[in-house]
């Protein structure tokens, strides 16, 4: 495909189809953007091989997606198959998936001798010692975990989670319901006479610090917090 159209593809039943879509309005659309799919497609035709020009039926359109609307069968070929997408496209992919890398592993995992979270830097710094390769489409918490692995060698690291107690005043409670709720897993709340709300939170280690500056500063230090 030239510099202007690309191929979204995907395999039914043994059959072949595709889809000639444009490249930026495709990778938008693919990431989950808003985007009219009349901006994404290129022909309304649906392929069994869009190089050679090779259409493929109606009958087999309707087998395959139980209906003919191209609009229709492009959402499906969008969402589920397999877009061919530029080096410029794929080094964004890549880039994007290594930040949520590290902010995985910076938010989960502590150094062992501080019990403190390790910078983003560091952990940036250690994934290129190791020469950790970051593959687009593999889910962040499956890579992490196998960086994670490999970080071992050349930094302290521990994935580590704790529990904490935390007890909110009534008037702050409308303000960080939600972010507390935010920083990990609700084991336990409780409203009481008072108006007060407390809860039991478990959470990544490395959240714990971010959690107190930002619960801290919304409650101007008014929560009542400790480890359990």
């Amino acid at each position: 495909m030239s510099g202007r159209y690309t191929i979204a593809r995907i395999n039914i039943g043994g059959e072949t189809f595709e889809i000639l879509v444009k490249p930026d309005p495709a990778f938008s659309y693919r990431s989950g953007k808003k985007i009219p799919l009349s901006d994404v497609l290129a022909v309304d035709e649906v392929f069994s091989d869009a190089s050679k020009g090779l259409r493929v039926s109606e009958n087999k359109l309707r087998k395959a997606f139980g209906t003919t609307n191209i609009q229709k069968i492009a959402e499906i070929i969008l969402k589920r198959g397999n877009l061919q997408i530029t080096a410029e496209q794929r080094r964004k992919l890549i880039e994007e998936k290594r930040r949520q890398i590290i902010t995985f592993i910076s938010r989960n995992c502590i150094d062992p001798r501080t019990k403190l979270p390790h910078p983003p830097l560091r952990i940036e710094q250690a994934l290129e010692q190791i020469h950790f390769s970051i593959d687009p489409f593999k889910g962040v918490e499956e890579q992490a975990n196998e960086a994670i692995k490999m970080l071992r060698k050349v930094i302290p690291i521990r994935m580590e989670t704790i529990t904490i107690a935390v007890k909110i005043p009534p008037e702050y409670i409308g303000r960080v319901y939600g972010m507390v709720r935010g920083f990990g897993t609700l084991k336990k709340e409780e409203w009481h006479s008072d108006g007060s709300w407390s809860a039991i939170i478990e959470m990544p280690a490395g959240l714990y610090g971010p959690f107190l500056e930002k619960i801290g500063g919304a409650t101007k230090g008014k929560l009542q917090v400790k480890q359990i």
